[in-house]
């Protein structure tokens, strides 16, 4: 498993490696963590390895810290095995080093975090397993 993923952002062009490697990768409403002691955001995730020989997915966990303040959009908490599919991580600069993470997914559901600075991390926690299915996107 040494050709896992582990990537740390502490930057905008950080957040878009991050960005890139998650595109199409997949959860359940009820693998959003929100931990408002510990201030941070930890989402599980199937992605898949657009980096890989293609064909496979794996187990991954963004999390996101400094968070003092989260928003939703168009995502029902309450729907714990509805499936989210994740199209972008974006930054919003605030007053610096702040500023807005943004978790925007398919269907027009955005998760917003208010951070004091960017501090995330992305690692893959499992083994990749095959898939029959392609992310396709239409031109």
């Amino acid at each position: 498993m040494s050709d896992l993923l582990h990537l740390l952002a502490e930057d905008a062009e950080d957040l878009a490696v991050i960005s890139a490697a998650l595109q199409d990768a997949v959860a359940k409403i009820g693998d959003i963590a929100v931990e408002q002691r510990g201030r941070r955001v930890t989402v599980a995730f199937n992605r898949y390895r657009w980096e890989g020989k293609g064909g496979e997915r794996v187990r991954s966990a963004l999390q996101i810290g400094s968070v003092i303040g989260v928003q939703q959009r168009n995502l029902r908490r309450g729907a714990k095995s509805a499936v989210i599919e994740l199209l972008s991580v974006d930054f919003e600069p605030g007053e610096p080093p702040g500023g807005v993470i943004t978790l925007s997914f398919a269907g027009g559901g955005d998760l917003r975090m208010t951070v004091e600075c960017v501090d995330a991390v992305l690692a893959d926690i499992s083994a990749p397993w095959a898939t029959p299915r392609t992310p396709v996107h239409e031109v």
